[in-house]
């Protein structure tokens, strides 16, 4: 394992892959630094001095300014380096190609995995499921307990083809107002039209404002066969009335079979959570080649945590194909700066303490790291929160950072699987399998009921465009049944974007 790496030419500081104590010399190549101090595994060193309010720069782009001289062979971090980013910015559109195909390996790897597969389940809409299981959506958190309930009980009925009966409680639904009460309901039709769903039990209590009648509108046209309504209110016994939906929903989806369908009917979602100082030189690029991979063969990928964009976001505006995707992109990163602001909070209040202790010391030091998750291909769409994703390629999503919000947010643009890139590690699910990458060996080796890929051993010897094969054919396992390990342990999740007041 190497010591340490330069990531771009261009870059002023290293990242150290071990711990470097103070004294230690390391070699440049071209010349040789000594560290002045302690640096820990992840952290960044200077290898040269930087001025009181100069750049620091890594990615090859800048990632904060200097609080204090920087002498050659410092640890660089929150103690010396702060955010240099403003509020509400301009920007120009500086259109660049698409490099994907450019690179030799690249090519080889497209042609490669010219006409993959995957074993779906084909819906009437023409939808592809990765699952065939049965989904009980509550519209209102009053029913979470009813919802939960039926199915711990429908689970004893599960045969065929299906594979779980599983509830989404939430507390949401009732006592909300405009654009925050719209966007549940958005979320909520979303979900019911998934494809990972063979069947789906609505559940109402019957005097919320999101109730059964209200919500139907949002589904627009929707397979009839595979949902059905329930409103406690109106029935003696709901659990016996859900009962017999639940079992009836069972029986049908039990008779749907995995078809062949190719690798361009495949949607996923890419987000990261817990990132450590490794996670934009493993992890991300890791998850960035496979976009472009799945993206070559007529696929889609959605990226979304906006505000992990703030300070990378001229790289994804200017990858946008046309002057309308770039300026949807600028109101994409804009009008989440403007919820920070109407809700009176620091835009910039990033990374967390644990992506800190990881070795990320301001937002753009986060953000250049996430976005390697976009790889290189071109922005062919841009979606508000909670619609659904129409155009094939690279899908830019608005969604917040919060791990369990920005996943279901891609289940609910149409993910049929997320990609969720790691360097601390975590148990949560999503509505759709959630496939867990590791950006340390130490986390795979330490959490395996947890983690699904190791993307760690890139600080190896492995290469990226070996890894990036592996992944590409692992995801095409999962879309074809294969479990990862938070469905193996039962958990599944769901959260909806609060942004109103409650009443």
């Amino acid at each position: 394992m190497k010591d340490f790496i330069k990531i771009h030419e261009k870059d002023n500081v290293i990242v150290a892959l071990k711990n470097f104590p103070a004294g230690k010399v390391i070699d440049l190549g071209d010349r040789k630094v000594m560290a002045a101090q302690d640096v820990p595994a992840g952290h960044k060193m200077a290898i040269c001095d930087v001025k009181e309010g100069g750049e620091v720069i890594k990615y090859g782009y800048r990632i904060g300014i200097a609080k204090e001289p920087i002498r050659e062979g410092e640890w660089v971090h929150v103690h010396n380096l702060k955010t240099a980013l403003g509020d509400l910015l301009e920007y120009d559109y500086e259109p660049v190609e698409s490099t994907f195909h450019a690179a030799k390996d690249c090519k080889n790897q497209t042609e490669a995995f010219e006409g993959a597969t995957f074993q779906g389940y084909v819906r009437a809409d023409g939808s592809v499921g990765v699952r065939n299981e049965i989904w009980i959506i509550p519209t209102v958190g009053c029913v979470n307990n009813v919802a939960t309930a039926l199915a711990r009980k429908a689970n004893a009925y599960v045969h065929g083809s299906v594979e779980e009966v599983i509830a989404f409680p939430h507390p949401y639904g009732c006592s909300q107002m405009g654009e925050d009460q719209e966007h549940s309901r958005e979320i909520l039709a979303d979900l019911i039209r998934h494809p990972n769903a063979g069947g789906v039990l609505v559940l109402g209590l019957g005097c919320e404002n999101s109730s059964i009648p209200v919500l139907k509108p949002y589904l627009g046209a929707y397979d009839e066969s595979r949902v059905r309504f329930l409103t406690c209110q109106e029935v003696e016994d709901e659990m016996e009335e859900g009962e017999k939906l639940l079992r009836e929903l069972i029986d049908q989806a039990a008779e749907m079979r995995r078809e062949t369908v190719p690798a361009s009917k495949l949607i996923v979602g890419m987000k990261c959570g817990g990132s450590d100082g490794f996670s934009g030189i493993t992890a991300n690029p890791l998850v960035g080649r496979f976009s472009d991979l799945l993206i070559a063969q007529g696929g889609t990928t959605i990226l979304t945590e906006v505000p992990e964009m703030f300070g990378a976001e001229t790289i994804l505006m200017n990858r946008c194909e046309n002057r309308e995707l770039f300026d949807q992109t600028v109101c994409l990163i804009n009008d989440f700066k403007n919820y920070y602001k109407e809700n009176h909070q620091t835009i910039y209040e990033n990374p967390s303490p644990g992506n800190k202790k990881g070795g990320i010391s301001t937002l753009e030091d986060k953000s250049l790291g996430c976005t390697q998750k976009s790889g290189r291909a071109a922005v062919t769409g841009v979606l508000p929160y909670g619609k659904r994703v129409e155009t094939p390629g690279l899908n830019l999503l608005s969604a917040p950072g919060n791990d369990l919000v920005a996943a279901t947010a891609l289940a609910a643009s149409g993910a049929q699987i997320v990609l969720f890139t790691t360097g601390r590690g975590t148990p949560f699910a999503s509505p759709v399998p959630t496939v867990k990458i590791s950006s340390n060996s130490g986390l795979a080796e330490r959490k395996k009921n947890w983690i699904d890929f190791d993307a760690g051993v890139l600080l190896e010897d492995a290469g990226l465009a070996e890894q990036g094969e592996k992944l590409m054919t692992y995801v095409l396992e999962v879309a074809s049944g294969k479990k990862v390990r938070s469905e193996v342990a039962g958990f599944h999740d769901m959260a909806i974007f609060k942004q109103g007041v409650t009443l």
